[in-house]
């Protein structure tokens, strides 16, 4: 079972209902047990950065999601989710992230040119950088759907795909059971759907 964690922040139900639609058990908790019972967990989120990781302080989830992690349970993050899975995010003031991946979560603007608008909102082909069992079934050139503000700097060979906005954006990002994407796989048609099957059905560590 993949447990999508709840704790006040995401479009929690769309995804659920794209797994579902793909036949892999999942369900919406903040139920402690049912975390530690699951096989997989799902990290999602939408807002700002520093709102999202108190509230995973407040609800107890933080030390969840490490726990799991750590323990080699695979994780995705999904946007915000997966910008706090970083060690830090400069979002409105500098933030502490969970510290699973390397690198920083860094504003757009100053980095793309003055006539690309923030936020980043639509669809961009994925240049594939690396090798992840996430990107099965995926080919250079696929599109996903981005919504997002605030991007992964530093991240290195954790990037395993990335879009053109300007600059490179990494979409998706992995370091051994810990998955990211800064796009919204249950918003990508087709190809976020083969993401997400990959992500309920393959062994991945």
């Amino acid at each position: 079972m993949i447990a999508i964690i709840d704790y006040g922040v995401g479009n929690l139900y769309s995804l659920s209902h794209s797994l579902s639609f793909l036949g892999i058990d999942n369900k919406v908790t903040r139920d402690r047990e049912e975390i530690l019972g699951a096989d997989k967990i799902i990290l999602p989120g939408v807002g700002a950065f520093g709102d999202a990781r108190d509230k995973l302080r407040e609800t107890g989830m933080d030390a969840l999601v490490l726990q799991k992690a750590k323990a080699g349970a695979p994780l995705l993050g999904i946007c915000l989710g997966m910008q706090l899975l970083f060690e830090k995010s400069y979002e409105y003031g500098e933030h502490e992230g969970l510290g699973l991946l390397p690198g920083e979560i860094c504003p757009l603007k100053p980095d793309i040119p003055e006539n690309l608008k923030v936020p980043h909102i639509g669809w961009n082909g994925l240049r594939i950088l690396g090798d992840s069992p996430l990107l099965k079934g995926i080919q250079e050139g696929d599109s996903v759907y981005y919504v997002h503000s605030f991007y992964a700097k530093g991240a290195g060979d954790a990037v395993k795909a990335a879009s053109e906005y300007g600059i490179m954006v990494p979409g998706l990002v992995q370091r051994d059971n810990v998955f990211g994407a800064q796009f919204h796989p249950e918003k990508s048609g087709p190809v976020g759907l083969k993401m997400l099957k990959a992500f309920g059905e393959e062994t991945l560590c």
